[in-house]
């Protein structure tokens, strides 16, 4: 095991500060604590349960594991490796896996068994189903779950001390199967079968596991931001984990991300009476002087969050985050108030690491982008903190389910719920889909229950989350009801390797044409007509690279064809574009990037719309 000991303290010297702006965070999520958390990356016993009799036979108490396999990592990759065959497809309807190994009782700073401690197993991502045993004994995740259901976002277990002994033995055993009705992305599923622009799953052991010590009552890592930049205002939600209950205070204290004094520039404290549970909080705080968070400024302020129960003991959680304004508004999508065109790019990361999707992303920026769409697909949470840092305006997605019905309306809700709990803290994330091409919501014409219940989640984003655009069903079948758009942006996906056809695409989409633009009609519902009064994004283009598409051949002839789609798109009242996309992936062989090393395929500022 491999013990990481940053330093987080609340003044630091100019030597740390400088540390920490090289410092890369071990640990997939936003906010850091001021312990040592201990990875437990690394090599684990690996059972597949071909005939899923692992529970019936209690492998949880003991069993004869005959593989290895390296957490983190997907089970398709641990099936292939056990059985000794990369190209071997790993499964075809459902997997069942096991993971075992054990870890000694860490010494913690405050004493094993003191009271105001505990050790908290945190995973960052696994799944669709994960289920865990502590020494033979089943644990239940923080919201009571015995099976946590989802594989995009982390989950934690407080481990009991009844249960822990000098030496532990940590169980986990993972199912997914091909149901469409899970949120899959562009994962194949019973209705959507591997190749072209559906791929291998990835499932399972995916992203990293640690253990660190938390307070009995703390803040958990959980941070949703909202800003109000005419006012130097910060809104933060906070989530507190109480088992104690009685008379508290949350503290705040910001900083700038690199200043020499150990003062904070803004404080403020918010007395509570907590129950035992779980409880989200507003606190809202000023900043002196507030310098706003943009593309070409992306100024961050470090938030210091301390939780003090009647004894004066602190639990503390800190985080960054920057003051911005995104705005819908006319034609135009605004940044603090000011009109932003978006030189955007999809982007699939796949399977590729944190230091693959670094390079990715300065990648992109060379390419002239100030905007990514990471496309309905889990990814490492750091890639969140690395936009922040950059200055990189973020779209993200719910990963799809691939079915309409209640049941998958049930698992997309709850898989946008766990997502807005841990990305609400980052300033480069602006705009949310739903769905894209009603992929999950196919019925999105004619059925009045799937319009409803997408109607209700853009109206739940607007009060809850209004810090983020937020788009229905990206790229065309928009709703309009009673003749209002349930989007913040009229988005089009326009394919052609033709460049009279996108013109004349272009000219149809601009002036307010619904039908025949994109594969699908723009709006479903209610009539809508357009007039100007909501941003045009192209928010998929290009394509050039797809398999008997008809687009250019080679690199040099495809950028050609870039520069002259993009002289046409400024040439209208769009407000921003997608092009498709990054890198190539399984199938798709469209990519402007190397996947492997980061390095253009194509001349650097092809994206951008500054005059080239």
């Amino acid at each position: 095991m491999e013990a990481v000991h940053p330093n987080y303290s609340t003044s630091k010297s100019k030597e740390e500060v400088f540390a920490e702006d090289n410092f890369v965070n071990p640990l997939p999520r936003a906010v850091v604590r001021q312990n040592a958390p201990i990875l437990l990356d690394g090599e684990w016993k690996f059972s597949l349960d071909a005939d899923d009799k692992g529970l019936v036979e209690a492998w949880h108490l003991g069993h004869d594991y005959q593989d290895k396999a390296h957490w983190p990592g997907s089970i398709e990759e641990h099936i292939a490796a056990a059985k000794g065959q990369q190209a071997v497809k790993a499964w075809q309807d459902k997997v069942v896996a096991w993971y075992e190994r054990e870890f000694p009782l860490p010494v913690r700073a405050n004493g094993n068994g003191a009271e105001h401690a505990m050790l908290q197993l945190t995973f960052g991502a696994c799944g669709y189903e994960t289920q865990v045993w502590l020494n033979g004994l089943p644990l239940k995740t923080i919201e009571g779950e015995l099976v946590h259901v989802g594989e995009y976002t982390s989950f934690s277990y407080e481990l009991p001390e009844e249960a822990l002994q000098p030496v532990n033995r940590l169980t986990v055993r993972i199912a997914d199967t091909m149901d469409a009705d899970t949120t899959r992305g562009k994962q194949e599923s019973h209705v959507y079968k591997r190749g072209g622009i559906w791929y291998q799953t990835y499932t399972g052991a995916v992203r990293s596991i640690w253990l660190e010590t938390v307070e009995r009552n703390r803040l958990r890592s959980r941070v949703g931001v909202v800003s109000i930049v005419e006012d130097n205002l910060v809104r933060f939600n906070l989530t507190t984990r109480i088992h104690d209950p009685g008379d508290y205070v949350i503290r705040l204290k910001i900083y700038n991300r690199k200043q020499d004094s150990p003062d904070p520039i803004a404080t403020d404290e918010f007395p509570l009476r907590l129950e035992a549970g779980q409880k989200r909080q507003r606190v809202v705080i000023e900043i002196p002087d507030a310098k706003l968070w943009s593309t070409e400024q992306p100024h961050l302020y470090r938030l210091v969050a301390e939780l003090i129960n009647s004894k004066g003991e602190i639990a503390e959680i800190e985080t960054y985050f920057g003051l911005r304004k995104i705005e819908a508004r006319g034609c135009c999508i605004y940044l603090n108030n000011k009109p932003v065109y978006l030189d955007g790019i999809l982007y699939q990361p796949g399977e590729a690491s944190y230091e693959q999707i670094k390079k990715h992303m300065f990648a992109m920026k060379e390419l002239g982008c100030n905007l990514v769409r990471i496309h309905i697909a889990g990814v490492d949470p750091r890639i969140y903190n690395l936009a922040d840092k950059m200055g990189m305006l973020l779209w993200v997605e719910v990963p799809s389910p691939h079915r309409s019905n209640f049941k998958s309306r049930e698992n997309h809700r709850d898989e946008l719920m766990r997502m807005l709990a841990l990305i609400g803290t980052h300033p480069s994330v602006i705009i949310w889909s739903l769905y894209n091409e009603d992929w999950g919501a196919q019925d999105i014409a004619t059925n009045p229950d799937t319009r409803q219940y997408i109607m209700d989640m853009y109206h739940y984003m607007q009060l809850a989350h209004p810090q983020f655009l937020v788009v229905d069903n990206d790229g065309w079948q928009h709703i309009s009801y009673e003749g209002r758009l349930k989007s913040d942006l009229l988005t089009a996906h326009l394919y052609t390797p033709d460049v009279q056809r996108w013109r004349d695409m272009l000219d149809q989409l601009v002036s307010g044409q619904m039908v025949g633009v994109a594969a699908f009609p723009l709006v479903v519902g209610d009539p809508f007509f357009y007039r100007n009064q909501v941003p045009l994004v192209v928010s998929e283009w290009g394509g050039f690279g797809f398999v008997e598409y008809g687009g250019p051949q080679d690199d040099k002839e495809r950028a050609e064809q870039i520069r002259l789609f993009k002289d046409e798109l400024r040439k209208r009242p769009i407000a921003g574009d997608v092009y498709t996309q990054a890198t190539n992936i399984e199938d798709e062989r469209n990519g402007l990037i190397d996947a492997e090393t980061g390095a253009l395929n194509v001349p650097a500022g092809l994206l951008s719309s500054v005059k080239r």
